[in-house]
């Protein structure tokens, strides 16, 4: 029988504390992460930690788990019902899995943007409203429209639509509509924002703007963006990940990744050999 003695006991405790201080740093932390649909494994054992107020960019082939592993981290996959989801994640130390954590909660907590702009068929303004309105983080009309303001600007629309607020958000340009997306994501104040290809659907002029407001965003959120294009993962993202037949291959600082790459399948994806 095996008997820990106290210092073997406070020896450990040390190494618990100085693994939890060190998981502290990073905003999101995966830990053997697996997803399956069905009998089907679409990840396998992704593990990486996300450094707040910088932009990761998740990169590979089509189909290689990049898109199933940004929705593991607000859930999203909890929608499918064939879908299984294994292995921890955790938002500021926070467990997403916890039984008592609240789904919704954790969704307003965790922006959303997808590939093609999807405005609700309401106002420009009651598109930003809408969420703070149903999760209570405004008192009054006045404090509402202020948040309303406050969410256009920092999504760079103000100008261009505040004389516009009543008419359908559906009615904006296609770059105009994702920036509404966008702002419509940050006014539930979310720690998060998650953009999955935000810009495919996009014409250069209007992908540039959205560059452009990634950088400026990321000094207030943590942003995870899923990309074809490696030209925009090395222009927007301090870190990139890529993800190759449902494993992540290879993760680390942007610049190191696409010029220094540890393992050829990472060369190989970025000279175009595979993908």
């Amino acid at each position: 029988m095996n008997v820990v003695t106290e210092q073997e006991q406070i020896a450990n405790t040390m190494i618990q504390a100085k693994q939890q201080s060190a998981e502290t740093q990073y905003k999101i932390v995966s830990k053997n992460v697996d997803v399956f649909y069905g009998n089907k494994q679409a990840l396998s054992g992704v593990t990486f930690n996300a450094h707040a107020n910088e932009v990761t960019s998740l990169i590979g082939p089509s189909g290689c788990g990049k898109s199933t592993f940004l929705r593991c981290v607000n859930r999203m996959n909890d929608t499918i019902p064939i879908c299984r989801v294994e292995g921890e994640i955790w938002i500021d130390g926070q467990d997403i899995h916890a039984p008592e954590l609240d789904v919704v909660e954790l969704r307003a907590r965790v922006g959303m943007v997808f590939q093609k702009p999807n405005p609700f068929p309401k106002s420009i303004y009651e598109n930003i409203a809408y969420g703070p309105r149903i999760h209570g983080l405004t008192k009054d009309k006045s404090e509402l429209d202020e948040l309303v303001t406050v969410c256009l600007k920092r999504a760079g629309l103000w100008g261009e639509v505040k004389d516009r607020l009543e008419e359908p958000g559906t009615g904006l340009s296609g770059g105009q509509q994702q920036r509404l997306c966008i702002a419509r994501a940050i006014a539930t104040q979310p720690d998060v924002i998650l953009m999955d290809e935000p810009c495919s659907a996009l014409d250069p002029i209007a992908t540039a703007r959205i560059e452009e407001l990634m950088h400026e965003l990321r000094e207030n959120y943590t942003i995870m963006i899923v990309t074809h294009s490696m030209a925009q993962a090395q222009r927007v993202s301090q870190r990139t990940a890529f993800f190759h037949l449902g494993e992540l291959v290879e993760y680390g600082e942007t610049e190191q990744v696409f010029r220094n790459p540890t393992d050829e399948r990472t060369e190989s994806y970025i000279s175009g050999r595979i993908g």
